[in-house]
């Protein structure tokens, strides 16, 4: 297993990777027509689905991939192309609204789809994350170093929880013309993000595009 300095870098450059304090506006605009106990049902379910995608990466991520057929940079590719797709949407002031029930409330169904798409990937376990987890995965094989990078997965995931229970107070300070602004702002943020996605899967899939 590697050395206490060697996992304490893993965890800081995952926890940039992920970016959770990055990702409060996005969280505002998924869940502000939200009760506080739904937002908690999302955030619950966000941050165990971002626990669950990296787990995976960590213990089975190259073989599944590689049995699909799947390279990171077709990943990343596709990752890129969604987040082009909800950027749009946020350019354009069509946010994300729950689908309401047919007693008014907020579909529970549908908010959870869509904090497991985009919210919990690509936006924060997406191909940087996964590959990231992959690549450090495989520098030692031995149960000790499995576990200690599932522990910081874990944490990681709690801060994704803990950002879920911060941007409600960071909405109220904002208010509706605030995240009217970070709407468009976060979409821009987001296409420039796409955009490196793809033009990153694309060197991978095409080196000779350098």
């Amino acid at each position: 297993m590697l050395d206490f300095t060697e996992y304490t870098k893993i965890f800081i450059s995952l926890f940039a990777i992920l970016d959770p304090i990055g990702m409060i506006p996005v969280i505002i605009l998924f869940t502000a027509s939200l009760s506080a106990q739904k937002r908690a049902h999302v955030g619950r379910l966000a941050s165990l689905s971002v626990c669950g995608i990296l787990l995976v990466a960590l213990l089975v991520g190259e073989p599944l991939l590689a049995f699909f057929g799947i390279s990171i940079s077709s990943f990343r590719v596709a990752g890129g192309i969604l987040l082009m797709l909800m950027s749009i949407t946020m350019l354009q002031g069509n946010v994300y609204k729950p689908v309401p029930d047919v007693e008014g409330s907020v579909d529970l169904e549908s908010t959870a789809a869509h904090a497991i798409v985009p919210l919990s990937t690509p936006l924060l376990a997406g191909p940087g994350s996964i590959s990231a987890v992959i690549v450090e995965a495989h520098k030692v094989h031995s149960i000790e170093h499995y576990l200690i990078m599932s522990l910081e997965i874990i944490l990681l995931s709690v801060t994704v929880w803990l950002t879920f229970l911060v941007a409600p107070w960071v909405a109220r300070r904002l208010g509706k013309v605030g995240i009217d602004v970070f709407t468009r702002l976060m979409g821009l943020i987001l296409a420039a993000i796409a955009v490196e996605f793809i033009a990153s899967g694309a060197r991978g899939l095409f080196p000779a595009l350098g």
